[in-house]
């Protein structure tokens, strides 16, 4: 079901806030422990009103520093600016988050009510002449003004983004570059509330429990708890969500259940209904065809990775295709042992993509003894995560404590306490982990408080870890599969980069950086969640508390590399899928499923693999800032897996001198300089691809 857009005015709603005895929780300063943001004392009808009043603040403070009679300093231009808009940024960091988090009729009207004012606000900004000219003497005569090393970074990226955001363009390319940013702001919330819309709208009720042959107990208990919670007892409910459906892919005996929720999922927003997203997608590439364009680029492609550690598409196409080649001979490998079992059966059938996960589990149990179903019981959520904690002590000496009784926007989340080896405040983590109909899908880290040092003072962040992982059920706390466990490793290396961050400025602080190169800190926690010393920390079973088997742990040991073409052929081909999206030349519309088939045919993709994101449901590249930059994931691994290799080189894991580098070099700077440097700086020498390619078993 289409979620209604509710009638909302920007005049109204001020009017409300202000019935409210006049006070707006983001109007005063925060009168929270830690500086968190007061949850519980925001109200929708805050929002807007601090919307509107942080935009009419920050015009103020820009036009302050633009018509200064004074010569421009970096003072009084760059930390000016830098300085600039603090309510607006506290009401968009919580409006945001909870807009993936939490969100409501309410917040989706917002959002749309206030993402063109939002883009019309930052395109007064950086179009503001008398601000741009400031900002470009201070770049024309930078090496004279002795700035240290985050001070010129600051300067030239703030040079640069002005640059990339139309301040030097003319006239009538500035006024059409406006229109362009706000109909695209708008098309990409549609996007996504499209696939969230639809994500929610299907339901598969199953009335028969000899229709679930092969399915675990647990996995019953909850699908008949969300049949019940859905007004339907007695039967068994299963969604798109990924915490519903994966579990049915790889144990159902039932195979059309099997089809049908791998299509429900497969097919969001491409139902030629109110929530089908094809044409959204054709305007969204049309407008960033024509913004690439304005700025001299081919491609939507060409202008966005001028900005990466790739910079030019061709350097990402060379790459992908280097690792796509192996991965895709793997995957054809696969898909033959897996037909073989299936032929086995004497069933004639086929192996098709709603097969594949099934055979997959049967094979790993045969080749392995490993059933995942026999792992779940030691992954109890909360000591995986007291083993992500316990692993960040080992590493870089932090303690978290949990703190009650903090204001939180929903009862799912839990909130801790990080501090350094000597007792000295890091910052503090909110853990949201478990789906429902307000949260979009997938797992992900953002910041509700920004880490920067000002008058002598070093302002620690508020980081978020949000999940979709297994929910609790009547007698049972959630057990996490493997893939939810590395998830878990995965956010929490995010996290640890905004945690740690020791920068002057805000803009270049924490995970700031360079798109492709965000992905390092949390895809190297990766590389940890199944060592055997870290797993023995975590790996409990919920009732005995018996500690993991050593004879389980090896067989997870020795399936490691198992089923990685499937792995990698999937993630590589929606990375292609994206590349090709965005280097799309024209404006002319396209015919999405067509376009779609047409890529996947060109790299050679086998019918028996669905490419991991649909066009239709893509919001990596279509919503959330990874256009042109899915790719990040696998350029990143090439990275992890390389730092990875620094500590097993030292024979220790857990290495204090090759864990402070990192830290040091890589978590606390930042995009204070090139990621390259820095990761030079940490490792001594370029990465080696060959480190992801044995890891993955694709030698």
């Amino acid at each position: 079901m289409k979620t209604k857009l509710l009638t909302i005015s920007v005049f109204a709603l001020m009017l409300t806030a202000c019935n409210q005895n006049g006070k707006n929780p983001f109007f005063e300063t925060y009168n929270t422990p830690y500086g968190v943001p007061p949850f519980d004392k925001i109200r929708t009808e805050h929002y807007m009103p601090a919307f509107v009043e942080g935009m009419k603040q920050q015009t103020a403070e820009i036009e302050a520093i633009a018509e200064n009679p004074e010569e421009p300093t970096f003072a009084n231009t760059i930390e000016a600016m830098e300085y600039s808009g603090e309510t607006l940024n506290k009401v968009a960091s919580v409006f945001f988050n909870l807009y993936s988090a939490d969100t409501n009729d309410e917040l989706e009207q917002i959002a749309v009510e206030v993402s063109p004012l939002l883009s019309e606000h930052s395109d007064n900004i950086t179009m503001n002449e008398k601000l741009f000219a400031r900002i470009k003497t201070l770049h024309e005569k930078r090496d004279a003004l002795g700035l240290n090393a985050e001070q010129l970074r600051l300067l030239e990226e703030t040079y640069r983004q002005f640059i990339r955001q139309g301040a030097d363009l003319d006239d009538e390319k500035k006024a059409r570059l406006r229109e362009i940013n706000k109909e695209l702001g708008l098309a990409e919330l549609q996007f996504g509330q499209n696939v969230l819309a639809e994500t929610n709208a299907y339901q598969k009720f199953v009335d028969n429990e000899a229709d679930l042959a092969g399915l675990p107990e647990n996995v019953k208990q909850a699908a008949a708890e969300e049949a019940a919670a859905a007004g339907q007892p007695g039967k068994w409910l299963f969604t798109p969500k990924q915490s519903s459906y994966i579990p049915v892919l790889q144990y159902a005996e039932n195979r059309d259940l099997r089809r049908d929720l791998l299509m429900a999922y497969t097919t969001r927003a491409n139902h030629d209904n109110e929530n089908d997203n094809k044409a959204v997608i054709n305007r969204i590439m049309q407008l960033r065809v024509e913004r690439a364009q304005l700025f001299g680029f081919d491609t939507p492609a060409a202008y966005i990775l001028d900005d990466t550690m790739a910079k030019t598409p061709k350097a990402v196409n060379d790459f992908l295709a280097s690792v796509w080649t192996p991965a895709l001979k793997c995957a054809k490998a696969e898909a033959a042992e897996l037909q073989k079992l299936m032929d086995a059966e004497g069933k004639g059938e086929k192996l098709e993509p709603w097969d594949w996960w099934f055979y997959a589990e049967k094979l790993r149990k045969q080749k392995y003894d490993l059933n995942e179903e026999d792992l779940k019981p030691y992954f109890q959520l909360e000591n995986v995560r007291a083993g992500v904690f316990g692993l960040a002590n080992k590493l870089y000496g932090l303690q978290f404590r949990q703190l009650d009784d903090m204001p939180v926007y929903n009862p799912d989340v839990e909130v801790f306490e990080v501090t350094d080896a000597d007792g000295s405040l890091i910052g503090v983590l909110y853990t949201d982990y478990f789906p429902r109909p307000g949260k979009r899908a997938g797992a992900w880290m953002s910041n509700l408080t920004d880490q920067y040092v000002r008058d002598g003072v070093n302002h620690r962040p508020v980081i978020i870890n949000v999940g979709n992982f297994t929910k609790p059920m009547a007698g049972k706390p959630s057990l996490l599969t493997m893939d939810e466990v590395e998830t878990m490793f995965h956010e929490f290396g995010h996290a640890l980069h905004g945690l740690l961050s020791q920068c002057t400025y805000k803009s270049l602080s924490g995970t700031n950086v360079a798109r492709d190169f965000v992905e390092l800190p949390s895809q190297l926690m990766e590389n940890w969640c199944y060592e055997p010393e870290v797993m023995r920390t975590y790996a409990k079973h919920y009732e005995t508390g018996e500690i993991i088997p050593d004879s389980l742990i090896e067989k997870i040991q020795n399936a490691r590399k198992f089923n990685q073409g499937f792995v990698m052929t999937e993630l590589l081909s929606a990375s292609i899928l994206d590349m090709d999206w965005h280097m799309l030349s024209t404006t002319d519309e396209v015919d999405v499923n067509a376009f779609e088939k047409a890529s996947l045919d060109k790299m050679g993709m086998i019918p028996q693999i669905i490419v991991r994101y649909r066009s239709t449901y893509f919001n990596h590249i279509f919503t959330t800032g990874y256009a042109a930059g899915y790719y990040s994931y696998t350029w990143a691994a090439v990275l992890d897996s390389d730092t990875f290799e620094a500590f097993r080189e030292t024979g220790n894991l857990f290495n204090q001198v090759v864990a402070t580098s990192f830290r040091k070099n890589v978590l606390e700077r930042g995009n204070t300089e090139d990621p390259m440097t820095l990761y030079l700086r940490f490792r001594g020498k370029q990465p080696d691809p060959k480190y992801l390619l044995e890891k993955r078993g694709l030698l």
